[in-house]
């Protein structure tokens, strides 16, 4: 009988996976036997991010794209190989109060961090529908989704919209065997938040704020995505999965 959590013969495309989250989920991904296709917009940095899954026995290759460039999407769509999990994990962050934006800026992320990925998604998904074997989707949320704070207005919109995304999509591609979820991270320290993570404050508010009292790691992440995108998870659809620490639990 397969292990449960194994993922040998699958190819997982992980989108912004040259490093921090993306990264430890494509390393994962690939030490439980699926191969990645690490996706980025840098060669040299997605060279180095093969070569550290490949040192590890991991199966891995450069997947060279631009996934906010629609039309670069549909290209490379064509010419890729069949893709059995895909996990929408790029995205950007403006740091604004709601004032301070323009429309531009607004609809810029919300572009980036919501349409972006339903494209691809759709793209991914058709392979799959025709291929009539199933799929995993995975998209990358954040608990600044269901809740929110100040200056963070286009951020948390386009991530409420994408775990909205999820559960529509989960409903749609259900019938084909595909299920989609998402993984809503915490606080975590990437190098997007090494500024934040050096905060005294921010540190003590935040052993106060979860139930673990601190920051989370990539790489505790990881295991989330394996498990959503592996034959354990077969019957689970339009879930978010928080990896935060108790901090949507806890108050």
């Amino acid at each position: 009988m397969t292990h449960p959590f194994a993922l040998d013969g699958q190819t997982a495309l992980v989108t912004g996976s040259a490093s921090g989250l993306g990264f430890e989920m494509a390393m994962a991904l690939a030490q439980a036997g699926a191969h990645v296709l690490v996706n980025g917009r840098h060669a040299e940095r997605l060279g180095a991010a093969v070569t550290a899954i490949i040192r590890k026995g991991g199966k891995a290759e450069p997947f060279l794209l631009d996934v906010f460039d629609a039309e670069a999407v549909d290209a490379a769509m064509a010419k890729a190989p069949p893709i059995h999990i895909l996990v929408n994990n790029a995205g950007a962050r403006d740091r604004r109060a709601f004032l301070d934006m323009e429309d531009a800026d607004f609809r810029r992320l919300v572009e980036m961090d919501l349409l972006a990925p339903a494209h691809l998604t759709r793209q991914v998904a058709r392979g799959m529908v025709a291929r009539k074997a199933g799929g995993r989707i995975i998209n990358i949320t954040s608990i600044a989704g269901p809740l929110s704070r100040a200056g963070d207005a286009a951020y948390t919109t386009a991530k409420g919209g994408l775990e909205a995304l999820t559960r529509a999509l989960a409903a749609d591609l259900g019938p084909h065997g595909i299920t989609v979820n998402a993984i809503a991270p915490g606080y975590m320290l990437t190098a997007a938040n090494e500024a934040q993570s050096r905060d005294q404050t921010l540190r003590e508010w935040l052993s106060r704020r979860t139930s673990l009292g601190r920051w989370g790691h990539p790489e505790e992440v990881a295991g989330a995505a394996v498990f959503l995108a592996s034959p354990a998870a077969s019957y689970i659809t339009g879930q978010i999965l928080a990896v935060d620490g108790g901090y949507m639990a806890h108050f």
